[in-house]
């Protein structure tokens, strides 16, 4: 089925309750490569050109769910949401930006996609298509978290992104040289308006993780109405302060005592935490 608009994408799912909307398929078709995955039919999005674009409502970026890696790390979407392009670029080879999709990745969930963390620091939602012409919002973080899902016949078909005008950063590491899974990745957006720093990481746990505490902290220190910058002794205490929130150290036992050591792949995992945060933070305030 190969609808070319959201309410006929919303009607096709209705009419077969089994059937599974697809866009670029890079998570799809992984999982039914390894068999994981049998779809009763699949629902092709690509001749939806509504969700292919974007828009600026009221200060916002209303992007289409349909916008793919390659589109959005091209130098135009950069100037609107750098944080977002520069994850894009990040998001594996050619292949998959050229196929994957902004509302793939976030529909997929998967905990090393590499615009959660960026969506999850900007704090957008998702406008979601459902039967009757019906829509409705979702913040990015309920979905992840499972605390709002999507219903039958629901299909993301945007994302609102507030236009901050302010800096913003991602990085990422890799366990290997050059695009690939993350092993860790840290956005940070500055909120001069409200005079607050956003965090969030990935990659370290089913969903992006935001270091409520950290930001506080460190959005007291910065000088908003100067220079913004900070000595590297305190941004090297807010990369520690965000890792150690991401990945504390262990429980002590029920019996007492000290608690066990982290283990070497978690403290090594923290240490690479606390270099992006240290670094994202440090790139945004420059």
């Amino acid at each position: 089925m190969l609808p070319t608009t959201l309410d006929e994408a919303v009607a096709a799912l209705s009419a077969v309750p089994a059937a599974v909307p697809v866009a670029g398929g890079t998570d799809l078709m992984t999982g039914v490569n390894a068999g994981h995955l049998r779809p009763a039919a699949l629902v092709g999005l690509g001749r939806i050109s509504e969700i292919r674009g974007w828009q600026y409502l009221d200060g916002e970026a209303l992007l289409g769910a349909g916008l793919t890696h390659a589109r959005m790390g091209r130098p135009d979407f950069a100037a609107l949401i750098p944080a977002l392009a520069a994850s894009a670029r990040a998001a594996g080879p050619p292949q998959i930006r050229n196929a994957g999709t902004l509302g793939g990745n976030v529909v997929s969930a998967h905990p090393t996609g590499d615009t959660l963390p960026v969506l999850a620091a900007l704090e957008a939602t998702l406008v979601v298509a459902g039967p009757e012409g019906a829509r409705r919002e979702i913040p990015v973080s309920h979905l992840l978290a499972s605390v709002d899902m999507l219903r039958p016949s629901e299909v993301v078909g945007h994302v609102r992104v507030p236009l901050l005008h302010a800096p913003q950063t991602f990085l990422k590491a890799t366990g290997r040289t050059g695009p690939g899974r993350a092993m860790a990745s840290v956005a940070v957006v500055l909120d001069p308006v409200q005079r607050g720093v956003r965090c969030a990481v990935g990659a370290v746990a089913p969903m992006p993780l935001r270091p409520l505490e950290a930001e506080r902290w460190i959005a007291s220190l910065i000088d908003w109405d100067g220079q913004r910058g900070l000595a590297p002794e305190a941004l090297a205490a807010f990369g520690d302060y965000v890792a150690m929130a991401c990945i504390p150290d262990p429980a002590p036992s029920e019996e007492g005592g000290e608690a066990p050591a982290l283990p070497p792949a978690a403290f090594h995992l923290r240490r690479t935490v606390a270099t992006l945060a240290r670094r994202g933070l440090g790139r945004a305030l420059a």
